[in-house]
């Protein structure tokens, strides 16, 4: 399994969570940063993974990426996050047409390599996608081997996904909180955000 992973530009990314940390922009971009390390740490080491591939727009994403063990393409002018994705999964084609891709969303903190794992092991080989806590949205989308993403990323996407794919990892909590507002990311702390997260977090708790 090859994965996709989308980040926008910083300086449009999380908009949702502007304020919820002190320290203006440069509080924001340290949080988003830390949703992004976490959730890229923990898919390196999940079972099934061989690559990982984040997908950006900024330098300062490739520099954050560097360190987690996955791979990075600054690729400018694509118009979307659904772009994007296409863009990664036909690199990770071309490298190896008979790979299966798939797409992880990029703010998962708490995610855990086995929950990952389970919802891969899960799909077994057929095209699957997890929803997000609320239901409505995707964390994971996997496509079938061999075959394209064809991502329909958005509003409404679980519904857009789930007419063409398998809904799977219903019970797999790290894997559906995907972390939008400053409750989502109450949430994600309650399962146990990663190391980069948690250090943000305590920085904002002594500032607070």
């Amino acid at each position: 399994m090859d994965l996709v992973v989308p980040v926008k530009h910083l300086d449009r990314a999380k908009t949702r969570l502007r304020g919820t940390v002190p320290g203006g922009p440069g509080g924001h971009l340290e949080l988003v940063l830390a949703l992004l390390v976490d959730t890229l740490v923990a898919a390196v080491a999940a079972p099934g993974v061989r690559r990982v591939l984040v997908v950006c727009e900024d330098e300062r994403v490739t520099e954050a990426v560097a360190a987690t063990g996955a791979e990075c393409v600054d690729e400018r002018g694509l118009p979307g996050l659904n772009a994007a994705l296409r863009f990664g999964a036909d690199v990770l084609l071309t490298d190896d047409p008979d790979t299966t891709v798939g797409a992880l969303q990029a703010d998962l903190p708490a995610l855990r390599p086995a929950d990952l794992g389970a919802a891969i092991s899960r799909a077994a080989g057929a095209r699957a996608f997890v929803a997000d806590r609320e239901g409505t949205g995707t964390t994971l989308l996997i496509a079938a081997a061999g075959t394209s993403l064809a991502p329909r990323f958005g509003a409404g996407s679980a519904l857009a996904h789930g007419r063409t794919a398998l809904m799977v990892g219903a019970g797999l909590a790290t894997l559906r909180c995907d972390v939008d507002t400053a409750a989502d990311l109450t949430e994600a702390l309650a399962l146990g955000v990663g190391p980069r997260t948690s250090e943000v977090v305590q920085g904002i708790r002594k500032v607070c």
